[in-house]
């Protein structure tokens, strides 16, 4: 059974807080945050906008273009880690607003790789002939973990929501190749410190801001260079191409300068590159799929098309995987 993804959508929140919005908030420039990652604005939820609202609207862009209704879909896989609730799941709850009546759903929970997880995972099912049409939905809204006074960290995250409906294809399109990867030595690099069973939500840890997210930057982008080069040549090696058989890649949206050095390595010109980070920020889990709905929008990708999508984060985790890109007659 070849696997691959029938109807992109996304959903962005209409609130834009730029780089100069944040020079009034943070000891911070536009010209420093641009020089150090790209980002120029990002994407802000209101106070009363969950993860569940952001990916309804992207799910239903992604069906329509997929030409499935939400009756037929088997199951839905929600990457996130800025779920509505710890429980019930947020895949739950849209499966709900769908009305996906026989849908399985399940939240997945690997930071910014989750999308690359989901649609793995997704195929597995569809191969194995168990499972027909799964959604698969990056969501994030980092807006509301983000400490708002912490200049290295405020200025980098956006909210947003990114879908795939996943179903069979024609023999010799779809997924060719994928990784999986993670490195649990590196939890503390990227992280949520309170709000789960170690440190339970407190007096004490609201106080101290570990509901926030903490990141040690120069490790973590130490740790996205190295792995963003090697899953991808492994990928490619996998799907039995060779770099100059790449099409389009389609990165994690994390840094500029982290893509730009994946795009050298892999001798890919600009053209062959989707780049957003400048308008969205990194928004985890939903920066590939949204990145790759812009893609399809704007035509950048044919059918046929090899297409690579790459992917890392907290955990660590990473995460990549190769397309022939098949497109609906």
């Amino acid at each position: 059974m070849n696997v691959g993804i029938l109807g992109t959508g996304s959903y962005l929140p209409k609130k834009v807080l730029t780089n100069f919005d944040l020079e009034k908030m943070v000891d911070t420039s536009d010209e420093w945050i641009v020089s150090r990652t790209g980002i120029k604005e990002r994407r802000i939820v209101t106070r009363e906008q969950a993860a569940s609202d952001l990916a309804y609207e992207a799910a239903l862009s992604a069906l329509e273009k997929a030409k499935i209704s939400a009756e037929q879909l088997d199951l839905i896989i929600v990457a996130t880690v800025t779920p509505d609730h710890l429980f019930p799941s947020t895949a739950c709850i849209l499966q709900d607003k769908l009305g996906a009546k026989k849908a399985a759903a399940f939240d997945l929970s690997a930071a910014c790789s989750g999308f690359l997880y989901g649609i793995t995972t997704a195929a597995q099912f569809i191969q194995a002939g168990v499972y027909k049409y799964v959604l698969v939905i990056g969501v994030e809204t980092l807006s509301k973990i983000t400490d708002w006074t912490d200049r290295n960290t405020c200025v980098l995250f956006g909210d947003g929501a990114g879908a795939a409906v996943l179903g069979p294809v024609e023999e010799g399109y779809g997924l060719l190749s994928f990784e999986l990867g993670a490195d649990g030595s590196g939890g503390n690099l990227l992280k949520q410190p309170a709000g789960g069973s170690r440190l339970p939500a407190s007096e004490e840890t609201v106080a101290q801001g570990l509901h926030y997210i903490q990141m040690n930057g120069q490790e973590v982008f130490k740790f996205a260079v190295k792995t963003m080069e090697q899953a991808s040549i492994r990928v490619i090696e996998k799907a039995g191409l060779k770099k100059e058989d790449i099409d389009l890649l389609v990165p994690h949206q994390a840094n500029i300068r982290i893509i730009d050095y994946a795009a050298k390595r892999l001798e890919l010109d600009d053209e062959k590159v989707i780049v957003n980070v400048d308008k969205y920020g990194n928004m985890s889990s939903a920066t590939i799929p949204i990145a790759l709905d812009e893609a399809v929008v704007e035509n950048r990708i044919n059918h046929g098309d090899n297409v690579l999508l790459i992917g890392f984060g907290g955990g660590l985790t990473w995460g990549a995987a190769i397309l022939k890109w098949y497109s609906k007659k």
